[in-house]
């Protein structure tokens, strides 16, 4: 009877355990998705301002769990056209989760906010939108090319013979601003928009949460756009915050008002289309207080260990900037200077804007010439497949701005 008595009851000790998805140790925050849209969700918005209530509150330590959505809040899908762009609503960008309470957090205190996860959503976008993205005034008509999202990379039924590797991060993760910095932030990119610059001034239609920042909102004239980054984060589209690293911001509120959305499955350093491979996305975070630690930041700051390794190529083509253009142009980004100089001259002195646009024709050329891709895939593939990066900064005039193409995109060089 001894071995029936011994196999009874180890069967009945291991009957009364659960399963190892059962054994937890840390606190779980999770805020799910809600409705098809931001303007259905509770726990979204699209604007910042310090009035924004927080949408759930969290301890350090504890893993908090968002749901997030497209940056364009957009109804695409994989067989959308061009011409569906036009209905998507500029408004709408960006749907955020949050904002999350840090428990203990004050302002002047920063917050680590360590990436623990990314989930994707099995789709993904990136488009040309025109009056948008670095060659804007190149680029003038729409296109789309639509992501089939794999463990392995993306492909595209537009963009044969290609796969971008998975590289996800948060292209937007900040925290909210106080009320000297919404004013101040405010006051400064109004300054700029007088002078002529490009600066998006609050807007009240499509604002979310609408109680807050819409057209009746309570705060509806200084909530601020999440298009540019600011020194509390947002919108930065940086792509080295891959799961493992470590972002700070400097706390403008108590609690912080932690918010993350705008996730890219892959991106260049540049995002020069204006657009990566844009998804939703659930992702996981964990945070911790530095007590008095916004002293002395001026903006966010990354750490991390080997991720900027391993999202380097294996083999590469790069192309090499330089400060210069045709006599008589005059670059878009410094029409509103007014600058009578600048149009008769060839090279421009310590430019490294004008740098990153010569080494990026460039390549979309080298693209189109040695891989036979239109100048639109070209474009596209060079927003999520190529990093601008600076060579130098100091044999004036010509500072260099290199373009360095991932050639493991191509499904050619590893089968």
């Amino acid at each position: 009877m001894l071995p029936f008595i011994l196999t009874a009851a180890l069967a009945a000790a291991f009957t009364a355990r659960a399963d190892t998805t059962d054994s937890q140790w840390a606190t779980e925050v999770v805020i799910a998705k809600q409705g098809d849209h931001c303007a259905d969700d509770p726990s979204c918005m699209n604007r910042l301002h310090p009035a924004i209530p927080p949408v759930a509150h969290a301890n350090p330590g504890d893993f908090i769990t968002m749901g997030t959505r497209d940056a364009l809040d957009s109804d695409l899908t994989l067989d959308s056209i061009a011409d569906d762009m036009a209905a998507l609503d500029l408004n709408l960008v960006h749907p955020m989760t949050g904002p999350v309470h840090i428990n203990g957090a004050k302002r002047g205190d920063a917050l680590a906010v360590e990436l623990l996860a990314i989930d994707p959503d099995q789709y993904g976008y990136t488009l040309i939108v025109p009056g948008f993205g670095f060659l804007r005034d190149l680029y003038t008509e729409s296109y789309i090319v639509n992501w089939k999202l794999t463990p392995r990379g993306a492909v595209s039924d537009q963009m044969p013979g290609i796969t971008v590797p998975y590289e996800a991060f948060p292209g937007s993760i900040g925290v909210l601003p106080g009320e000297p910095e919404v004013q101040a932030w405010k006051a400064r990119e109004a300054a700029l928009a007088e002078a002529g610059g490009i600066a998006l001034a609050p807007q009240p239609i499509g604002g979310l949460p609408a109680a807050v920042c819409g057209p009746e909102g309570s705060h509806s004239a200084d909530c601020l756009r999440t298009i540019p980054p600011r020194e509390n984060g947002g919108n930065m589209d940086v792509q080295q915050t891959q799961v493992g690293t470590t972002m700070i911001f400097p706390c403008y509120v108590d609690g912080c008002g932690l918010f993350i959305g705008d996730v890219h499955y892959a991106q260049g350093d540049g995002e020069v289309s204006g657009t990566a491979i844009e998804i939703g996305a659930v992702v996981t975070v964990r945070t911790s207080i530095i007590e008095g630690g916004a002293a002395g930041m001026v903006a966010p700051q990354v750490s991390g260990n080997d991720e900027i390794r391993d999202i380097e190529p294996t083999r590469f083509h790069q192309t090499i900037g330089l400060p210069l253009k045709t006599a008589g142009e005059v670059p878009i980004y410094v029409t509103y200077l007014e600058s009578e100089k600048i149009g008769a001259l060839e090279n421009l002195s310590e430019d490294l804007t004008l740098a990153a646009r010569h080494a990026l024709i460039q390549m979309i050329d080298y693209i189109q010439a040695e891989h036979g891709m239109t100048r639109e895939q070209a474009y596209i593939l060079a927003s999520v497949a190529v990093d601008l990066r600076v060579g130098q900064v100091v044999d004036v005039p010509n500072y260099v701005v290199t373009a360095v193409l991932n050639l493991d995109v191509f499904d050619k060089y590893r089968n």
